[in-house]
């Protein structure tokens, strides 16, 4: 636990998925940086007092340090901006519905979004949110900070309960932080993490208003926190944590999930490593170029390789469907997988999988093949 709650200071979110492929997207970031660690551990942080993390729209659907809770009413005070069609229409049309969900909330929870469902139709127009009114409610009452999400349930399904429920007493009774303050401690945590970066990073790191980053950014730098940069290549001012360590020779062989902090911005990804990566769950299969679930491979200081993988739960086999050098690798073929199949031994092991498989697809997938079967 001491580990994990070094990592929730240094990262301040985890970002949350539900695409199950592989693993579920909260659990990845912290076998990348811990290997193979207990993942009830991270339940026990985000689903029981006195919770470390609490689950908000930060970046996306996030895990977040509950020190940075008071950060973030703010935006619970004003969430129209933040709300999508179906929620805000709901609010707006059905205001009875609304209160009466938080009334069984408060009366019931922590409960699911399938406990409150009246049995209405519902909308059948877009593919994995055909949500019920009552689920409409209830995250209307989630952005809002009028319900906390308690932890999830087998089906990765949101418990919902009243936030003086959820939220660890002491850090409930802390001032609400006002927008400019909430931003100074949000870009504050996000450089940190980052350790350099543009503006546009650190604003993309908790997804706040560029503009208003600055502003927060500039008061950072009078006080002494930051420190305005100039990196070579880069085509954008930007900005050094004044803490940073002295940087020493990274000696790292892991895996990095599509929705790790570390590959949140693409482009500081492609200037800062030269990657150039998108996320093709929902490119049609004919046209993906690497795959459905695509992982990044870290060799030292350079993303070496990419893979896409799948756990095969009913075989009990890791799947790696397609395997690609990355062009600005410096590695050899041979050294590249050889690391590579270290590391997914480890993962398979991790995941309770007693092999893996290896699919003739991509550059490097023969070589890979060689290292798993020898």
């Amino acid at each position: 636990m001491a580990d994990l709650a070094r990592l929730i200071d240094r990262l301040g979110l985890i970002q949350i998925d539900t695409v199950n492929v592989l693993a579920r997207a909260h659990l990845m970031p912290l076998f990348t940086r811990l290997g193979a660690y207990d993942t009830a551990l991270l339940e026990r942080a985000a689903s029981t007092q006195p919770r470390r993390l609490f689950e908000y729209w930060g970046h996306e659907a996030a895990l977040i340090d509950v020190t940075l809770y008071q950060a973030w009413r703010w935006k619970m005070a004003e969430p129209g901006p933040y709300a999508w069609g179906r929620m805000e229409r709901v609010r707006r049309e059905q205001p009875g519905l609304v209160e009466q969900v938080l009334v069984a909330v408060a009366a019931d929870g922590p409960v699911t979004a399938r406990q409150l469902d009246t049995g209405q139709e519902r909308q059948r127009t877009q593919w994995g949110w055909n949500w019920s009114n009552a689920k409409s409610a209830l995250e209307w009452l989630f952005l809002a900070g009028q319900v906390a999400c308690a932890g999830r349930n087998s089906q990765f399904e949101r418990a919902y309960d009243l936030p003086e429920r959820v939220v660890p007493p002491a850090i409930w009774a802390e001032p609400a932080l006002d927008r400019a303050e909430a931003h100074l401690v949000l870009a504050r945590r996000a450089i940190r993490a980052l350790g350099v970066a543009t503006t546009a990073d650190v604003a993309d790191y908790f997804r706040l208003k560029p503009a208003e980053t600055l502003t927060a950014l500039t008061e950072l730098a009078a006080t002494g926190e930051v420190v305005p940069v100039d990196v070579e290549g880069w085509h954008q001012p930007a900005w050094q944590w004044a803490d940073l360590p002295r940087p020493r020779p990274v000696a790292a062989s892991c895996l990095v999930s599509p929705f790790d902090s570390l590959i949140f911005h693409r482009r500081r990804l492609a200037d800062l490593f030269d990657v150039d990566y998108r996320i093709e769950i929902y490119t049609p299969v004919a046209q993906r170029r690497w795959g459905y679930y695509v992982y990044l491979y870290l060799l030292g200081e350079t993303f070496a390789a990419r893979v896409d993988l799948k756990a095969d739960r009913a075989g009990g086999h890791l799947l790696v469907q397609s395997t690609w050098r990355e062009p600005s690798a410096t590695a050899l073929d041979q050294q590249i997988a050889a690391g590579l199949a270290e590391e997914l031994a480890r993962l398979a092991a991790w995941l309770g999988l007693s092999g893996i498989q290896v699919a003739d697809r991509g550059d490097l997938a023969h070589a890979l093949r060689q290292h798993i079967a020898g």
